[in-house]
């Protein structure tokens, strides 16, 4: 298998949210991610279509079944990593926590990746992204200052603070086991990560830089040159020209003379909520792509809002193969990119349990014990 991380192999106790693109991100670098589904676990969206779970192996245990339980134990022994998404507590129920996993390979990194923690007033309650996000700090900075911030789908929590989050413990502590042969449990919280995402915004509020308010900052929405604008077509249009220079050259290009009072007052915040209406007015005059052939690839800085139907064609995604198609499916290619060692998607999602007989073979099971697990249903058939 190629990429940087071939040869790790990884146990991935299959759930839904950001632990799946954990398995994602480290099979698409590579690694050899055996993920264990529940034989009556159905997921989301079954097949090629599942592109988070794309270039693992699965093999389907049913850990109610101490037989099961010793199939995911012997798995752990040959494993560099094993991680799992439950409850605090869950997986200890099931007799597959960190104690027995690493009493049986004491270089084993364990992962664990949770909304809230494994400790805290909140760790056993449910929650999604946008719970963990809201407490983090994260959500508050998006949106109108008249209205609800509005959920930022799930990236910036399960998949930015979370998944994303555990892939870089886990693969910090891969480096200590190879360096040490000691593993050790990695604690990634949703919570925590979006936190840590914020940095950037706790140095300037402390700073006097940036606002509790919404759209009153630099990065918010509230400058008239770092927001979306609708065009007279219907779509949006992104414009970042932050820096003075690029400000200069998006006047410029829009036709704003050097006179006019745009300029003087361009980073007075308390002229913003003019400016935004005026430059709104101005962008509704001509259609996205009338408006892209004029500014896009210059210092303006500014790009088209494609949806996920477009973005893939864009000549600049086309030209780098930001996407790719897997078994028939458009969709992200493996990033980052790698000089010596090319990611490489491995195949679409496997389907629960295809895998199961090698598996099984690789952890030393006979043909007749295989055949046993599924006669009294530890595997599913």
């Amino acid at each position: 298998m190629a990429g940087p991380l071939s040869g790790l192999r990884v146990v991935e106790i299959a759930g839904i949210g950001p632990g799946p693109f954990t398995g994602m991100m480290l099979a698409d670098a590579g690694a050899d991610v055996i993920r264990v589904d529940r034989p009556d676990g159905a997921p989301i969206a079954p097949g090629p279509v599942d592109v988070v779970g794309r270039g693992r192996r699965s093999i389907s245990v049913d850990l109610k079944h101490p037989a099961g339980v010793e199939v995911v134990l012997r798995l752990a022994e040959r494993a560099e990593v094993l991680f799992e998404g439950f409850r605090p507590g869950v997986a200890e129920r099931l007799g597959i926590g960190p104690e027995p996993c690493l009493a049986r390979n004491p270089g084993l990194v364990y992962g664990r990746m949770t909304g809230w923690g494994q400790e805290g007033p909140l760790a056993q309650a449910a929650g999604h992204d946008i719970a963990y996000i809201a407490l983090a700090g994260a959500l508050h900075l998006v949106g109108p200052p008249d209205a609800p911030p509005p959920p930022p789908v799930n990236v910036v929590g399960d998949y930015g603070g979370g998944g994303m989050l555990l892939a870089f413990g886990i693969l910090c502590a891969v480096l200590e086991a190879r360096r040490s042969g000691r593993g050790q449990v990695v604690d990634a919280a949703i919570v925590d990560g979006t936190a840590l995402l914020t940095a950037l915004f706790h140095g300037l509020r402390a700073a006097g830089r940036w606002s509790d308010a919404r759209e009153a900052n630099l990065l918010d929405g509230g400058p008239p040159f770092y927001r979306a604008y609708e065009c007279s077509d219907g779509g949006y249009l992104a414009v970042g020209a932050l820096e003075p220079k690029f400000s200069a050259e998006l006047l410029d290009r829009l036709g704003i003379a050097p006179e006019d009072s745009v300029r003087q007052r361009w980073y007075d915040p308390a002229a913003w909520p003019e400016l935004r209406r005026r430059m709104a007015d101005l962008f509704r005059m001509r259609t996205r792509d009338e408006w892209c052939a004029l500014l896009v690839g210059t210092d303006a800085c500014v790009a088209p809002v494609l949806s996920l139907g477009e973005a893939p064609a864009h000549p600049h995604n086309a030209a780098r193969g930001t996407f790719t198609e897997v078994a028939g499916v458009v969709q992200p290619a493996p990033a980052p990119r790698f000089s010596a060692t090319p990611s490489t998607v491995a195949g679409a999602a496997p389907m629960a349990g295809q895998h199961a007989d090698e598996i099984l073979r690789e952890c030393g099971y006979g043909d007749t014990e295989i055949a046993d697990l599924r006669r009294e249903g530890t595997l599913a058939r």
